[in-house]
């Protein structure tokens, strides 16, 4: 029995100085596995978890381009979302015009002001994407592809999708016949630049490999 307690307090012992190099003690070393276990946590169990939940394999994607963007880097989704809409529509609704795609059908979209560079978007596999919604795809590059969808096609019984960028002045030719295989998933939710903390560690980090 007193073998069984000192053991018991030496387990305790150790968690002590565990949780107190973790929270308590200011040392480079400290910071530095700090980092480093929250990093194993979020790749190797919030993220297959949100993943599971979310039933895509890209549950959280961060935004790297301006394809998305609505009225230019300085503008993005500050002004107030009717004045955003309106000023973006003016430059690029004709082309949406020609597709058969109206302004009064354009207001319902889903995050109808765009998306920003460094915005993180929250990716659900639920449900079938409609026109309006925007989807996460692959194209064969090296990042999947943010856009909006601009027509539902069916090919000899086969759903395929057809997208564009909000800021694009046309479609990409990867983006015109989207398979249902290639979607990851459409976007229900936007955070916005947080992800410009990924982007400076991804451009810092590969910039130290040249």
């Amino acid at each position: 029995m007193k073998e069984l307690n000192k053991k018991q307090e030496s387990q305790k012992t150790i968690v002590r100085k565990i949780w107190n190099f973790l929270w308590k003690e200011d040392s480079i070393w400290s910071w530095l596995f700090s980092i480093i276990l929250a990093f194993v946590i979020v790749k190797f169990i919030f993220f297959p978890l949100l993943s599971l939940i979310l039933a895509t394999p890209l549950p959280l994607v961060v935004v790297e381009s301006g394809s998305m963007q609505h009225g230019g880097i300085f503008i993005g989704n500050v002004l107030a979302s009717q004045e955003n809409f309106d000023l973006w529509w003016n430059e690029k609704g004709s082309w949406y015009s020609e597709k058969g795609i109206e302004k009064e059908e354009a207001e319902k979209w889903a995050m109808r002001t765009g998306l920003d560079v460094g915005d993180i978007i929250l990716v659900s596999g639920y449900g079938k994407p409609k026109v309006g919604d925007i989807i996460i795809f692959e194209a064969g590059q090296k990042h999947p592809i943010i856009h909006r969808v601009v027509e539902i096609k069916n090919i000899s019984g086969k759903i395929y999708y057809s997208t564009k960028g909000d800021n694009n002045d046309g479609q990409l030719i990867a983006e015109t016949e989207i398979s249902e295989n290639s979607v990851l998933g459409k976007a229900v939710f936007r955070i916005p630049k947080l992800g410009w903390l990924k982007l400076a560690f991804v451009k810092l980090f590969e910039s130290f490999l040249r």
